[in-house]
């Protein structure tokens, strides 16, 4: 379940990086090397995260000997932990996202794990071979909107979500879940806000 987790965030990135002209149209090399530097990006960010997280957790613990300085000065206890159990939270997620990527190369040529990297060009060709048509279908469950209006990162995380449900077999309420964690990675408040209401009126028209 993870490694699809993986696949379905290398294709929201490697969809950023194609030129959103209304039509895609890329050949196999291109999308491998779109896919090459979507892994690229992916692995500096959770570089980038865990620097950060580092950062927040050396903070902490400043303030955990800050307090301890403190006589009588207790209250800011709570604080500390909210800080350590939250920063503790982003560490796992990230160090398990980077394992993973870093590992990439294992996952490839292990019989047993799934292979990401077809698995994204699966979501890419069938973005790019039907994107008229899945764009057309999301519109009809946009309420009064168009996709075409949303951030683009909205609308990638919208059309991989129909991908999901339509092409691939996945569950829906699985394939919301993921759209809606990709949402909150990648999106702001709005547009998670947004997107969640139209994966529940397509979960609606799906079940």
């Amino acid at each position: 379940m993870y490694n699809k987790s993986l696949s379905r965030e290398l294709s929201l990135i490697s969809l950023g990086l194609i030129k959103d002209k209304g039509d895609f149209k890329l050949n196999k090399l291109q999308i491998e090397e779109i896919f090459e530097s979507a892994l690229d990006i992916l692995i500096n960010h959770c570089r980038e995260e865990l620097d950060y997280c580092e950062s927040e957790l050396e903070n902490a613990s400043q303030k955990i000997l800050d307090s301890e300085l403190q006589e009588g000065i207790n209250s800011s206890y709570s604080n500390v932990r909210d800080d350590l159990k939250k920063s503790l939270t982003r560490i796992e997620t990230v160090m398990n996202t980077l394992s993973v990527a870093l590992d990439f190369p294992k996952l490839i040529i292990s019989s047993g794990q799934i292979d990401i990297r077809e698995d994204v060009n699966k979501r890419i060709c069938n973005i790019i071979t039907n994107l008229q048509m899945i764009d057309y279908e999301i519109d009809q469950v946009m309420d009064g909107w168009r996709l075409k209006r949303l951030p683009r990162i909205d609308r990638d995380i919208l059309r991989l979500a129909y991908v999901d449900i339509n092409f691939l077999n996945t569950p829906v309420a699985v394939a919301c879940d993921e759209a809606v964690n990709l949402a909150n990675k990648y999106s702001d408040m709005q547009g998670r806000k947004f997107i969640n209401g139209v994966l529940r009126r397509l979960q609606t028209v799906k079940s």
